[in-house]
């Protein structure tokens, strides 16, 4: 037989990959073919692409397989492995003449990777028995034959997939089968991570791969400091970033972390590590310390060279010699800008290790060192505390878990009817990604689905409430992912348009009103005695509920281009009551003996909403501008002085005065501070306090769009907020609010909130 390196053709030209990665990742397949051959091309369904003088430039659109497969070869390649296969595949000698195929090979000085690519044209559920049963009767085999063709490296059979809703039984066989198994998102995760970081973000793929596995000739020892800080076990040493690279792991908020649940880190950010690396390479350093969890399993070896009571003793710390066994809490960027420097190897870089750490405590440790420096944003929250909070013991707490991640799982879970449209962790918002878990949940807590709780009891039983959060999920998931298929597939011009101009059913105020009217519909059949959550079949629950999400449907789809564009203005809490209850009524329209508690008051109270809304509107425009101004100032002046160097001497003059008149009467723990006593105005002046304020914190957030000449005053593009201020003050003295006053606080709370969102 012979030599089964012959069977494989490699690209190890690093700019033949790089040119490969580039063409693989186009859409399109490309080909420059003679003029003369330029019609047959174009009856095989090639198009022309552009001309040169004698040839054609051609294209051709990839089959969904091939593109995939082009995507997973070009992930690797861009993670820099250097070497690759040619061409669509590779068989690679096994045994007894036989051949295995395989769709990408991928290997550098320390791995060689054999992946199989499988993929369907739309999302389905799967055992993939027959594919994995492939895999493992040839996995032992191509294992050894990678290990004949490149020595001495560290290997791995793969399974990618696209459009696969991998069920349980298939992760247990391909873990039982030790292959590992990467999915679209996982994939699409690397290749970012590779943008991002280089050849760098290899070293999260390895963590990924080898967890566990030990790093052949890794120094493990360490100078350090062993200590106690806030009850837990500590080690403070430095080292180089060359070696600290190959244990960390960063727990990325990302489906490519999964099986790692519950994960917290933020993506790197690309500008920032740049801004970093630049810093490195200039001769920077960063006298703060990374902070880590060394995940042993047990305490690691620590040779005492000192001796102490009650404070630090001296010694030296031997790491852990394997991938991923450092997860980093704190300090990516900085530990990563080092990923592609020369003085990885050289410089020090200070570290806090703590040791074994639940994830839990991981993520509140994050939390808090992010509440000090940058902001967690709200989004990133809601997804972390869908883990920390799941088995509170504070059954508020618990409860706001399970409305979290339900929202989470409707976002994540390839069957769900909204996958991908819900904004999860630092996903960018898009047209059609547009949901945000908190208008999820809000819809859940809104309505009866889960029920309400007071600390240690159960207040109001939801009605599909089941004792705890598990079993309450299995039910309810699966009859909100049934509704929402439905209403997606009537509605399927609103589906494709999202938050596009004209969408006004799939944003976050038109999924927070069907869930609300979904539960609605729920409350009406069980006192109907028709269907019981509880005891009922889900199944049976949703096929009582179509009659009346149908109503709601035939409703949505005979509203006109004005009317939607009224509902897609029907933002905070009373505009997204307004839209739950006019599907109410839509309901009671069609079937007379549908009617919820409130809708009666309602509509005899509409006419007057007016000058309810409005204060309510005016309200949540002064908490967000409250909220908003104080972290802009805090950034800028820092926690001591922000209110001192930030707020104009009249506005801290009126302030400091009202609150000592306040505070005359009130007991030392209800004390009102200076800043909760600003009027409407106040806000004004701060923001226009000079020019140079203006420009460089308020400009671009507070500028009103579409707000008349683009070169107006730097001072009239907040005029906003004195308009905002009149009319404030005549709602709170009885004043009638006029409708184009109502639609301009409609505007600007639109603005300002949904952006906040």
């Amino acid at each position: 037989m012979r030599p089964v390196s012959d069977d494989i053709e490699f690209l190890q030209n690093p700019r033949a990959i790089a040119r490969q990665a580039r063409e693989r990742l186009s859409s399109h397949s490309h080909r420059t073919v003679p003029r003369k051959e330029i019609q047959s091309y174009e009856d095989q369904g090639w198009a022309v692409e552009s001309f040169g003088q004698r040839t054609a430039r051609m294209r051709l659109l990839k089959d969904d397989d091939v593109a995939f497969r082009d995507r997973v070869w070009a992930t690797f390649a861009r993670l820099q492995f250097d070497v690759m296969n040619s061409g669509d595949g590779f068989e690679i000698g096994i045994s007894s003449g036989e051949r295995a195929r395989f769709s990408v090979l991928a290997a550098d000085n320390e791995t060689a990777l054999a992946i199989q690519c499988v993929s369907f044209p739309d999302v389905r559920s799967s055992q993939l028995k027959a594919e994995i049963q492939a895999l493992r009767d040839v996995r032992i085999e191509t294992i050894r034959a990678l290990r004949r063709i490149f020595p001495d490296r560290k290997t791995k059979v793969i399974l990618a997939t696209k459009n696969i809703a991998v069920m349980p039984n298939a992760q247990e066989l391909l873990s039982s089968a030790d292959i590992t198994h990467l999915d679209e998102e996982s994939v699409s995760y690397f290749l970012l991570l590779a943008d991002h970081l280089g050849k760098a973000a290899r070293f999260q793929l390895l963590g990924n791969l080898f967890a566990g596995q030990r790093i052949q000739g890794l120094d493990s020892e360490v100078n350090a400091l062993r200590g106690k800080m806030g009850g837990q076990t500590y080690y403070s040493f430095a080292i180089e970033p060359d070696r600290l690279l190959k244990i960390a792991y960063v727990l990325h908020r990302n489906r490519a972390n999964s099986d790692l649940m519950p994960t917290y880190q933020r993506l790197i950010r690309r500008s920032r590590l740049q801004e970093v690396s630049r810093f490195v390479e200039s001769g920077g350093f960063f006298p703060n310390s990374i902070i880590l969890n060394l995940d042993t399993g047990r305490s690691p070896r620590f040779d005492a060279v000192s001796k102490s009571v009650d404070g630090p003793v001296m010694g030296v710390l031997h790491l852990p010699q394997t991938y991923r066994s450092a997860y980093i809490i704190d300090g990516q960027h900085r530990l990563y800008g080092y990923a592609n420097s020369e003085r990885a190897a050289s410089e020090l870089i200070p570290v806090v290790a703590f040791v074994n750490l639940p994830q839990s405590e991981q993520i509140r440790l994050f939390m808090q060192i992010n509440e000090n420096q940058q902001a967690v944003p709200k989004n990133l929250r809601n997804t972390l505390n869908a883990d920390l909070l799941w088995e509170s013991d504070d059954l508020r707490e618990r409860s706001r878990a399970l409305k979290l991640r339900i929202a989470q799982h409707l976002g994540e879970s390839k069957v769900s009817p909204i996958h991908g449209r819900v904004i999860l962790g630092e996903n960018t918002r898009t047209a059609l990604r547009c949901l945000t878990i908190e208008a999820i949940s809000n819809g859940l807590t809104r309505g009866n689905l889960v029920g309400t709780f007071n600390k240690a009891s159960v207040k109001e039983v939801g009605t599909f409430y089941a004792g705890t959060n598990d079993a309450t999920f299995a039910i309810l998931v699966p009859f909100l992912e049934s509704c929402l298929r439905h209403i997606r597939d009537e509605l399927s011009a609103q589906w494709l348009l999202g938050s596009a101009e004209g969408g006004f059913v799939f944003i976050n105020s038109g999924v927070e009103s069907l869930l609300r009217i979904t539960s609605d519909i729920v409350d009406h059949l069980k006192l109907q005695g028709v269907a019981d959550p509880r005891v009922t079949p889900t199944e049976e629950v949703y096929s009582q509920s179509l009659v009346y999400l149908d109503a709601v449907i035939e409703y949505l789809q005979s509203l006109g281009i004005e009317q939607a564009a009224e509902y897609r203005r029907m933002y905070g809490s009373g505009g997204t009551t307004r839209y739950w209850r006019r599907l109410q009524l839509a309901i009671r329209e069609k079937l007379p003996d549908f009617d919820p508690p409130g809708l009666s008051e309602f509509l005899e109270d509409e006419a007057k909403t007016f000058n309810t809304e409005s204060f309510k509107m005016i309200r949540e425009i002064e908490t967000f501008l409250n909220e908003d101004v104080e972290r802009r100032l805090k950034e800028k002046y820092g926690e001591k002085n922000w209110f001192a160097l930030g707020v104009p001497r009249k506005v801290r003059e009126s302030s400091m005065t009202l609150a000592a008149q306040k505070n005359v009467d009130l007991p030392p723990d209800k004390q009102v501070g200076y800043w909760d006593c600003l009027h409407m105005i106040d806000y004004h002046a701060i923001v226009t306090n000079s020019q140079e304020i203006w420009s460089e914190l308020f400009a671009k957030r507070y500028t009103l769009p579409d707000s008349g000449n683009p070169r107006a005053s730097w001072r009239s593009r907040s005029s906003w907020m004195t308009e905002l201020n009149r009319i404030r003050n005549e709602n709170v003295h009885t004043y009638t609010v006029k409708p184009n006053e109502y639609e301009f606080l409609v505007k600007v709370a639109g603005w300002l909130l949904a952006e906040e969102e």
